[in-house]
């Protein structure tokens, strides 16, 4: 365990983030949510930080607060909204905001933290992408800008690797978040026959997510960038009906 590495965690308040944000406080780091709302729990190293970045101005004054009060070593990019349309109803406003969220804050914050990793030529990024990224129905512009965390992640980990700083992504399946339950009611027949097609034959949970985190953000696994791992329950590599 350390004290002397901080995370930021965008979208900490529920879900995968907020097991994150557990993760790394009993791992010792300092760790601050950007989120629109709070967690229902507190600690001396947690910093709460309330911000809609689907908002360019806010995020960008609240990725330089951060910067300004702290040396960020970690950065996860978890938040993200589906969205989900049928290519004849999508609208372009959907695919805006979702590139604000998905892409342009991620380049927000690391343009304000990037200074500081630079200095100790150490940083762990990782991108929260999407099975989705390999298409899916109703995905258009989430798929989309999902599948461009992958490629802006591929690019950031060959620009910054001499500098101790290494780029990945975690592409998750169907896991059981309140996102998740927004588009597909709990305990329905469609949530059940979901998990019956994924190959493991069940739904993923936050902690699995959380672990393949873990691993990329390792401060010792600085051999591995511009990598993708899917945690997916197999479903990446066979068709899934949503």
């Amino acid at each position: 365990m350390s004290t002397s590495y901080t995370v930021i965690v965008t979208g900490g308040s529920a879900g995968i983030g907020a097991d994150l944000c557990k993760h790394y406080i009993e791992q010792g780091y300092t760790v601050i949510s950007m989120a629109r709302k709070t967690l229902d729990w507190d600690h001396e190293r947690l910093v709460q930080v309330q911000v809609d970045l689907l908002d360019e101005a806010a995020t960008a004054k609240a990725a330089a607060d951060i910067a300004a009060k702290y040396e960020v070593t970690h950065f996860v990019h978890n938040a993200g909204v589906i969205w989900p349309n049928l290519l004849e109803d999508v609208k372009l406003s959907e695919l805006q905001g979702l590139t604000q969220i998905h892409l342009g804050s991620a380049i927000q914050i690391m343009q304000a933290i990037l200074p500081s990793m630079r200095e100790k030529q150490f940083g762990r990024v990782v991108f929260m992408s999407s099975r989705g990224a390999l298409g899916l129905q109703t995905r258009s512009a989430y798929s989309a800008t999902k599948a461009g965390m992958i490629g802006m992640a591929r690019t950031w980990a060959l620009e910054l690797a001499g500098q101790g700083i290494t780029v990945n992504v975690v592409a998750p399946g169907p896991i059981q978040t309140p996102m998740f339950y927004d588009v597909i009611d709990a305990g329905s027949e469609r949530e059940k026959q979901l998990a019956a097609n994924i190959p493991v034959k069940r739904l993923g949970r936050v902690d699995d997510i959380t672990r393949a985190v873990a691993f990329f953000c390792a401060p010792e696994n600085s051999f591995v960038t511009g990598q993708t791992l899917y945690v997916c329950g197999g479903a990446s590599v066979s068709a899934i009906t949503m």
